[in-house]
Parts: structure tokens; C-alpha cells; sequence
């Protein structure tokens, strides 16, 4: 019913909208009632926020795309704060309502031919990848409601793509959507940067109050350097691991690289995205992250090599700061350890590498699947993304998902001269593609963007892979 509707049978029929809106809002009271009763205020009013949120979301499909990308940066692990069988997270309503409403436009005739690019094959592919994968291997382990819906997750994240794709379809959307991923860069560094300067006491209270939508049931907060408090503290927003938070900082700095000498930057004033890549790298920096921050260095070079070589004096700017500041010596101190592999998170990780090869070489073509291991002196998980993959989907997935890369890659590649022409795309496809380049090679010492425990950090992942094969198409279409 529309407002002019509304309005008409208020002033013909006022007494029964008057009772109608006795009804409403007495039936309101009693939810709210309830609500306070059963769960207290703290978890009312984030009902109520989330209900606002989600109702807002679904106005339009682009709403619902800022809604997903405001979680994925912000609130990554954010959850309603009580189940419907499963307790539904905030990631789980955005992509759902991006997906309710593309499916509702389908329905409703606002879209009748879906737009699609070589990348679709790879991702189609993959799907049908894992599919075989978990079947194959259901015996392996306990098939939990919680396993099920983790891996219903990381396959909404791959299919995200294909919506992506359809909907970012004019430069309109796409510099929208870069845009509000650059603010929620942005607001994510402002929240890291935040917790990171104020006293612990109060940051951990902080921390302590997300409790009521999902975060830390089992106690935790703060990080510090090897988990120890006596060494730095590790930069976390609310993103829990600081890992993680790097990647996600590594990808967005990727993106906005390009943007600092673009001929036609995102922003108006050159200035905001030279704050905001700062602020960027300042926290990727404060990650202690160093999987993350050589994602970012090859990204930059990336980005140099094919065409913006001004991105070179930033980077040798960068570098020389952080050498000779004595704040960040502890920082160069930390890279240095990793390299020599002296440290205990570098040893950590050689442990998994190796334990990663025994499984693989006892289960080389489909893996084991996602639930479990079927020996009990083997397990699930390691600190890379590449051997996590072949772990679970075996040398065949870990093929077929290298191929899906490939392709993205070959195709944006093989038209390059094309998109570059176009000084308002190139940019983007720069850094979009810059940022797939950062998290392949965070790949390779973290897994976090194939690991079913970090929807987010896949959502990110599979929002820069749809994006870049947009950016690809709409600069052949044009």
C-alpha cells in the first residue's frame, strides 16, 4: 500500500485507521514487552537495529550491496543476538537480502538477460568443485547444522559473483560501489586506530560490550604479538583476528592505491583518498601482519608495472620511512624474524606446512572434504590458502580453482589495452585486479579467505573477483 493510499483511507475511514493503528501499535508494545522481558534491553534494541537495518536493505538492491560491503568491512562476525535454529549473522541477512531482491527482479520482469563474462565458467566450475568434494567426503567427519551452514556460506560467497557481475553493469554502479568500499575502509582503519590508541582497560570494554551480537562467547579481545601481552599489541577493529584484518586492509589499500594518481580519481578532493590509503596502510601496518603487508607491495607493483610508475616513490617513500623511524623498528625487527623463520608463528606454520603434506599425499585428488579427517593422527587446517584448498578439494579443486583465477586474470589481461584507454575504468580495474593480487599472494601464507571460519574475509575475496570481471566487460561493452 502506498503512502497516498494510506492517506486516502485515513481521512474517508478515520475511525477504523484509528483502530488499525491502536492495533499496530499495541501489538508493537507487546513484542517490544516480550523482548525486554525475555532477552533485557541491550539485546532488544539490537533486534530492533537489525530489523531497521534489514528493512532499510531491501528497499533496493543497491542498499542491500552497501549493506553487505558496511558488514564485511565493519562488523564482520557481527550476529543477531538470539537463534531462529541457527543464530543468523549480519553477513547471512545482507547476502540474503541481495539475493531476495535480484531474485525478485527476475521475478518481476525488471531484468530478463543475465550478463556474463569466460570468468563465469571458472566460478560455475568450482561450485561444482566443492559440491563433489563435500559429498566425497561426508564420511570424514560429524556433519554438524553448523558445518552445513558454513559450507552453504562459502557457496553463496563463490555464487556471489555471478550477481555481482549482472548488477555492476554501468560505471555508475561500479564507482558506487568502489566508493563505499573506500568509506568502508575507512570506517574499519577509524575503528582499528581507535582501539588501538585508547587505554586497554577501555578498548577490551569495548570489545566485551559486541558480546550481545556475537562476538567473543568465549571470552578473548585484545592481541598481542605471539599472545603475549608483555610484547606489541596487534591492531584487531572487529575483526576479532588480526590476520584477517590485515588481509582485508591489504585488498582495500590495493583498491585504493591507483585512486592517490588516477586522472579521474573516485573522490572529487584527491586529498580524502590519500587519507584514507594512509589511514589504510597505518593499520595494516599496526596488524603486525606480514602476510598482509607483502600482499600489498605486490599489489602496488602490480599496479606500477602496468601503468601508474609514480605508485614506485610512494612505495620507496614508505619503505625508507619505515626503516628509519625508531617506532617501526620493532615492526622491520618482526619481518626480519619471519624471514629466518627464528619466531614462533613462523615455526608454527612450518609444523602445519608439513603436517598439510601428509594429508595431501594420503588423499591427493579429492582431499577429504570440509566436515572432518578420517585419521585420527592427520587434521583440517592449515596457514596457507593453496594447501587448505587441496586439503579439502584435493589437486583436482586446487586446479580448478587456480583455472578460475586464471581466467580472471588472462581475460582482464588480454584486454587491457582497451580498458586502460578509458581513464575513469582503468583505475578501478587496476585496483580491483590489485587487489585479487594481494589476496593471492596473502594466499600463500594465510588462509583465511578459503577457511570456512572467516565468511567475511570470502565474501571479500569473491566481491573483488565479481567486480573485476565487471570492470573487464563494461570497458568491451563500451
Amino acid at each position: 500500500m502506498s503512502l497516498n493510499s494510506l492517506r486516502t483511507y485515513y481521512y474517508t475511514k478515520p475511525d477504523q485507521a484509528a483502530r488499525l493503528l491502536g492495533i499496530v501499535l499495541a501489538a508493537t508494545g507487546v513484542i517490544v514487552g516480550a523482548l525486554m522481558g525475555f532477552f533485557g534491553p541491550l539485546i532488544t534494541v539490537a533486534a530492533l537495529v537489525s530489523l531497521a537495518i534489514g528493512l532499510f536493505a531491501i528497499t533496493s538492491l543497491d542498499v542491500a550491496f552497501w549493506s553487505v560491503i558496511g558488514v564485511i568491512t565493519v562488523l564482520p562476525y557481527a550476529t543477531l543476538p538470539f537463534k531462529i535454529v541457527l543464530t543468523p549473522t549480519f553477513l547471512d541477512m545482507a547476502l540474503g537480502g541481495v539475493i531476495l531482491i535480484y531474485l525478485l527482479q527476475w521475478m518481476g520482469g525488471k531484468r530478463r538477460q543475465i550478463n556474463t563474462t569466460p570468468g563465469h565458467l571458472g566460478i560455475v566450475a568450482l561450485l561444482l568443485m566443492a559440491g563433489v568434494a563435500f559429498v566425497a567426503g561426508m564420511n570424514n567427519g560429524a556433519l554438524t547444522p553448523n558445518v552445513m551452514r558454513k559450507f552453504a556460506e562459502f557457496l553463496l560467497s563463490i555464487a556471489f559473483v555471478i550477481v555481482i557481475v549482472d548488477y555492476a553493469k554501468t560505471q555508475v554502479e561500479l564507482k558506487t560501489l568502489t566508493q563505499v568500499l573506500a568509506i568502508g575502509a575507512a570506517a574499519t582503519s577509524l575503528v582499528g586506530l581507535a582501539l588501538y590508541v585508547l587505554p586497554e582497560t577501555v578498548s577490551q570494554q569495548i570489545l566485551d560490550a559486541l558480546r550481545v551480537i556475537g562476538y567473543y562467547q568465549n571470552g578473548g579481545g585484545l592481541r598481542y604479538i605471539e599472545e603475549n601481552p608483555e610484547l606489541a599489541m596487534r591492531a584487531i577493529g572487529f575483526w576479532v583476528d588480526p590476520n584477517a584484518y590485515g588481509g582485508a586492509l591489504a585488498a582495500l589499500g590495493a583498491l585504493l592505491a591507483p585512486q592517490l594518481v588516477a586522472e579521474e580519481p573516485i573522490f572529487k578532493r584527491r586529498w580524502v583518498t590519500y587519507g584514507i590509503f594512509g589511514l589504510v596502510v597505518l593499520m595494516t601496518i599496526l596488524t603486525f601482519s606480514r602476510s598482509a603487508m607483502i600482499g600489498l607491495i605486490c599489489a602496488m607493483l602490480f599496479v606500477a608495472t602496468l601503468r601508474y610508475r609514480k605508485l614506485l616513490i610512494i612505495l620507496a617513500v614508505g619503505a625508507m620511512i619505515v626503516f628509519i623511524l625508531p617506532q617501526t623498528q620493532a615492526y622491520v625487527l618482526r619481518f626480519v624474524e619471519g624471514i629466518r623463520g627464528e619466531d614462533l608463528a613462523t615455526q608454527m606454520r612450518f609444523g602445519e606446512y608439513k603436517d598439510a603434506f601428509t594429508l595431501i599425499r594420503r588423499y591427493p585428488w579429492l582431499g577429504v572434504g570440509f566436515a572432518g579427517t578420517p585419521d585420527v593422527d592427520i587434521y583440517l587446517g592449515v596457514s596457507s590458502m593453496y594447501l587448505l584448498l587441496t586439503q579439502e578439494m584435493g589437486v583436482i579443486g586446487l586446479v580448478v580453482f587456480l583455472g578460475a583465477m586464471a581466467i580472471v586474470f588472462g581475460w582482464g589481461l588480454q584486454n587491457r589495452e582497451v580498458v586502460l584507454q578509458d581513464t575513469a575504468l582503468a583505475p578501478l580495474w587496476l585496483g580491483l585486479h590489485a587487489g585479487l593480487i594481494a589476496i593471492l599472494a596473502i594466499g600463500v601464507f594465510d588462509h583465511y579467505f578459503v577457511n570456512l571460519e572467516f565468511h567475511s574475509s570470502q565474501t571479500i575475496m569473491w566481491l573483488f573477483v565479481g567486480l573485476a570481471l565487471a570492470t573487464t566487460r563494461l570497458a568491451l561493452q563500451e
